[in-house]
């Protein structure tokens, strides 16, 4: 299977200004542009960040280009303008993101910033050389420029709406300076990315191309992002390692397949095979487990993901807390919610309703006492028995207890 076939069975191909055979059967130059926005990507990103190492791991040429120019605009989009960032915050913006690039990618990169030609371009030379290439009939029969002029209490600035310009122009020099030919994007950019290819024909007479990648939603059916308030960031000091373990090995089973194919670099058969074995015994969750550990292992590297898999096997498996590593009985311990006692509380007969309640498993002793009663409430792996289950200092033989609600919901009771 060739990289183009290999692409369109994984769902990953989406718009393209030619056929894909006809784009990737060359060596190109091919570029993704990315506005520093925030100071990290998210999952939703991270798609077509899958799709570029694809590219490149297949011969192509690959250039980011970060957005200093056009972050300081900002896309249109669906209800609002983009607040404007400050030079600094986009420096400090661009700065993250090369590194975190730099690292997802696994190779050095190269990375241009646009600022370096739209900060010198004149006014008249822009509206001259570069606006005359466009019609306002044309773009305002845009998807989300129509929307937001259609919609009532709705507008669109000026500034905003010659960001395909400057996209259009960013592709222009590109092409020019470095023989990039194709850009890549999601499905939301692909009118900007034609302005790219359309410019380039009418200046230069010359062929670009453009193809674009769906966007990635989430169970519910809504876009993984910033704006949606669903965002699982890529920075670990924004979603941990373990959180961002925990959001992949939790997804249901509906998307399994589309988010393998995205997301991991198992070939087609494979997923295929893996997504059968899973459909005989979904209980054993193989298929998320995979793509959780990979997906981690892409964005946080091995060591990360091998913590992060031990203390969910803790937390949520059978894996006694006496078998972690110190590294990762410190993921444990920052990752679940807990509760301090000390021995003068155990010995005055600490038991597993005061634990529910103290620790905000249960909203009442009553409640506690209904949970425990119903056999939903396991200690240290052992299901509790009555209601006055008592905690023993050898429950705390590592440290801490862990209390289960359910199959989900966890408790460390630490002994000071």
């Amino acid at each position: 299977m060739d990289l183009a076939q290999d692409l369109k069975a994984r769902g990953i191909a989406g718009n393209s200004s030619a056929p894909l055979e006809e784009i990737l059967k060359t060596k190109r130059g091919i570029y993704l542009g990315i506005d520093p926005t925030a100071d990290s990507m998210q999952a939703g990103n991270l798609s077509v960040l899958m799709l570029m190492k694809r590219l490149a791991n297949a011969g192509h040429r690959i250039v980011f280009v970060v957005g200093g120019g056009t972050g300081m605009i900002g896309d249109p989009r669906e209800s609002g303008e983009r607040s404007l960032l400050d030079k600094r915050t986009l420096e400090h913006n661009k700065r993250a993101l090369r590194a975190q690039l730099q690292k997802i990618m696994g190779r050095k990169i190269e990375m241009v910033d646009n600022l370096s030609w739209l900060g010198k371009e004149g006014l008249l030379p822009f509206l001259r050389d570069i606006g005359k290439h466009f019609t306002v009939n044309e773009l305002v029969k845009r998807d989300l420029i129509k929307r937001r002029l259609d919609t009532p209490d709705e507008s669109i600035s000026f500034t905003e709406f010659t960001y395909s310009l400057l996209q259009g122009l960013d592709f222009l020099t590109l092409y020019k300076k470095k023989g990039v030919d194709t850009q890549i994007g999601g499905d939301d950019q692909w009118t900007n990315l034609l302005s790219g290819v359309e410019l380039i024909r009418r200046k230069l007479g010359q062929e670009a191309y453009c193809f674009t990648s769906p966007l990635v939603t989430d169970a519910n059916g809504k876009k993984f992002g910033k704006s949606e308030g669903n965002a699982i960031w890529l920075d670990p000091k924004k979603t941990s390692p373990f959180a961002f373990y925990q959001f992949w090995i939790n997804l249901p089973d509906a998307k399994l397949d589309i988010y393998l194919k995205l997301y991991t670099f198992l070939s087609v058969n494979e997923i295929d095979a893996l997504m059968e074995l899973h459909k005989r015994n979904p209980g054993e969750r193989q298929a998320q487990e995979t793509l959780a550990r990979l997906v981690t292992e892409t964005v946080h590297g091995p060591a990360a993901t091998a913590q992060a898999a031990a203390a969910t096997d803790a937390l949520f498996g059978n894996r006694p807390f006496s078998e972690l590593s110190r590294e990762e009985m410190a993921v444990v311990l920052a990752e679940a919610r807990s509760l301090k006692i000390d021995k003068a509380r155990l010995a005055a007969g600490f038991t597993a309703v005061d634990a529910l309640v103290d620790g905000g498993l249960a909203n009442s002793k009553s409640d506690a006492r209904r949970l425990i009663e119903a056999k939903g409430v396991s200690v240290n792996g052992v299901t509790a028995e009555n209601p006055e289950h008592p905690f023993f200092e050898t429950d705390f033989s590592t440290g801490a207890a862990l209390v289960r609600k359910g199959k989900r919901d966890v408790l460390l009771v630490i002994l000071k």
